[in-house]
């Protein structure tokens, strides 16, 4: 039976169309604990103050819940050191914020932009701090609703800290979520898309008639870009783990093992799909009982990792053993098929080479130094060329006539305009574009919902009950996609001003939050077009020059190890590093197809055409680190090619004439690979991209 054709352009099936906007929903996100969790730190201040009718526990109750937006999961301290500065700049901004409204906007309007663009430029310093950022734009909103006495500020400061440290001691100590819980699910996820490529391959060597070039570059670009990716956010994750903790424990041991184990068959499986493109016939069917069995044993060891329980030894070896090629099957083949389960079998036992860990450096890499962490990523962002710094300017910038809205025109409904406009904004306008059209959408099918509910709502204890489970709907939903977070959370909003600001029809509400949510998408999105916008052509000859130098390097480690000139993991690093180019390649080529205007299109043509045929390269070194190691005249073979490759990649990102080839040309290995770079190398040229275009970064 002919296998029915994956699913492409979701989160859960990558695709290869990268003109996409990536806001399909993966409902594999849904994390109901986490939801309970947050309606608990939020829902029981809210019934305490039905009970009390006490004002500033309405406070309290609202910064408990901005900081459980804060806690994205994680290792515990990166976690305690987010949502405790948080709680305590909030309290500040908030109480501050409310005194200086009473001095008018001369006053506050200067120093609220100055705290707007710090917060927006936060985001240097990883996702934890720009979305503490993020939230703190939400405080300093909410702020400046209504002046404060001196008094009143301090209150307001102590409930917010108050209802933060609550949160943050709920989230930490009484219903802490499983330390290890995040690292086994992103790794996990590694497995579970190693599942999917092999599938993806079965069905591609299944069917000849079908895979043309196009088709295995669909693949390659769809499915390595996405485990990519996995891999690189496992390995922070369980980096962090590693560094928050005095001794590497046995569970993080684990973690490590399978995760190089997955990166270790990631890069087999890349050779593998590069040796089907060109296998004849009979050797794709000799490939077809490994890639029958292999996808089943994957998902089941993807399960078992994910939740942390004992993988069914005998029933991998069973499938391991049925999986293994005959002994009439082609020797290259053979060779990658014994490597892929191999690591399958380490997975799945935890048991291994005793240097498996250590091969891709991740047990013993130390944290940097404070300094570093702080110092770097703000140094290196101090230039105009940063996508962050204007980000943070643009979004300054623009927050001024919002804000001057909000100072002129007070009321309780305005600061959703400032909010907008500065969440919805983000560094490319493709990101901006797409978050706009997700919290539009979002807003407006939340708000209908939320209008009913409080319209059949009919006294304040039946509305802060609803907000229970209204907050255990959306906190679950976070992890779907941003366009459902906001829909699931609308309603929670549309209930929670209704009992905060009685006297405001549901209706009126949903129209004012829909109105100022429209308005501020719109500016937001005009806003990236027009001020200081780094369009994407350039930085995608800045890209294609990386991935081509780090390519580069990928090859001389490549042969230094088959030669036995350098150890494996030099090759693993290199391998990463060319995958990680790559995938930043392609990021930069879609954000660049989905700008509005199109210069330079003929050379995003020629970038998309390079990306593939790295990605063939890449394939084809795979299967030289497993071949048989040279000695004699091959090794000499082996050298001179070495050479060439250097030097041919480092012309062609310069755009300068290739070298010579090596007299040995009629190498077979090689050869693949030299006429992927002439083919790259003519592209290039025809297309106009040379030394100073691959140079420019403005």
């Amino acid at each position: 039976m002919k296998p029915a054709p994956i699913r492409r352009g979701t989160l859960r099936e990558p695709g290869p169309d990268l003109a996409r906007l990536p806001m399909a929903p993966d409902f594999t996100g849904i994390n109901v604990i986490e939801g309970l969790r947050a309606a608990l730190a939020f829902g029981s201040i809210i019934l305490l103050h039905t009970w009390l009718a006490w004002p500033p526990l309405l406070t309290m109750a609202l910064a408990a819940n901005l900081t459980c937006f804060c806690d994205i999961g994680g290792s515990i301290r990166p976690r305690l050191r987010a949502l405790l500065a948080f709680a305590g700049l909030g309290g500040l901004f908030w109480g501050a914020f409310g005194v200086m409204e009473g001095y008018g906007p001369a006053l506050v309007l200067p120093v609220a932009l100055a705290v707007i663009f710090c917060c927006t430029f936060a985001r240097v310093w990883g996702v934890p701090a720009q979305t503490v950022g993020n939230v703190l734009v939400v405080v300093l909103c909410l702020a400046l609703d209504r002046a404060l006495s001196l008094h009143q500020g301090v209150v307001v400061a102590a409930m917010f800290w108050a209802g933060g440290l609550w949160a943050a001691f709920l989230a930490l100590v009484v219903w802490r979520l499983h330390p290890y819980r995040p690292a086994h699910a992103a790794i996990g996820d590694v497995w579970r898309g190693l599942s999917r490529l092999a599938r993806d391959l079965r069905r591609l060597a299944g069917e000849p008639q079908e895979t043309g070039p196009a088709i295995w570059e669909a693949h390659a670009r769809g499915h390595r870009r996405a485990v990519r990716d996995a891999i690189e956010a496992a390995r922070t994750l369980v980096l962090d783990l590693a560094r928050s903790r005095a001794r590497l424990s046995e569970r993080n041991a684990r973690a490590l093992i399978r995760l190089e184990a997955a990166e270790q068959l990631f890069g087999t499986m890349i050779a593998l799909s590069d040796y089907l493109e060109r296998a004849t016939p009979a050797q794709r069917a000799e490939a077809a009982r490994l890639l029958r069995l292999l996808p089943p044993a994957l998902k089941v060891l993807s399960r078992a990792i994910r939740r942390d329980r004992p993988v069914d030894l005998a029933r991998v070896e069973r499938a391991l053993a049925r999986a293994r090629p005959g002994p009439g099957a082609d020797p290259a083949l053979r060779r990658m098929a014994e490597r892929i389960l191999d690591r399958v079998r380490i997975g799945a036992k935890l048991s291994g080479p005793e240097d498996l860990v250590g091969g891709g450096g991740l047990a013993g890499s130390p944290a940097p130094p404070w300094r570093e962490t702080v110092l770097q990523p703000l140094r290196a962002n101090l230039t105009w060329s940063s996508a962050n710094l204007r980000h943070a300017v643009r979004a300054t910038v623009v927050a001024l006539p919002a804000l001057a809205v909000t100072a002129w025109w007070p009321g309780p409904f305005t600061h959703w305009l400032t909010i907008t406009v500065v969440l919805t904004m983000q560094p490319f306008y493709a990101a901006t574009w797409q978050r706009a059209l997700e919290r539009v959408g979002g807003t407006v099918l939340g708000g209908l919902i939320g209008a009913v509910l409080a319209f059949y709502a009919t006294s304040p204890p039946v509305l802060a009950a609803m907000m229970v489970p209204l907050s255990v709907l959306g906190f679950a939903a976070r992890g779907v996609s941003y366009g459902t977070f906001i829909a699931c959370l609308t309603p929670l909003v549309v209930v929670l001003v209704e009992l905060v600001e009685p006297g405001h029809s549901s209706w009126e509400i949903v129209g004012m939050r829909a109105l100022f949510t429209v308005l501020g998408g719109a500016v937001a999105v005009l806003a990236g077009l027009l001020l200081w916008p780094l369009w994407e052509p350039a930085r995608v000859r800045d890209a294609l020059r990386t991935a081509l130098e780090t390519h580069a390097h990928y090859a001389d480690a490549v042969v230094a190890e088959r030669l036995g000139e350098a150890q494996s993991a030099a090759a693993e690093a290199a391998a990463r590093a060319a995958g990680l180019a790559s995938n930043n390649l392609e990021a930069a080529l879609s954000r660049a197809l989905q700008e509005p205007r199109r210069r330079g299109h003929s050379r995003i043509e020629a970038a998309m055409v390079a990306d593939a045929t790295l990605r063939r390269m890449a394939g084809r070194l795979a299967i030289l680190r497993h071949e048989p190691e040279p000695a004699g005249a091959e090794a000499a073979t082996w050298r001179a090619w070495r050479d060439w490759l250097s030097r041919a990649l480092a012309a062609t990102a310069a755009g300068e004439r290739l070298p010579p080839k090596p007299e040995q040309a009629e190498s077979t290995a090689f050869g693949r690979i030299a006429a992927q770079i002439e083919l790259l190398a003519g592209t290039l040229k025809r297309a106009g991209i040379g030394p100073r275009e691959a140079g420019s970064s403005t």
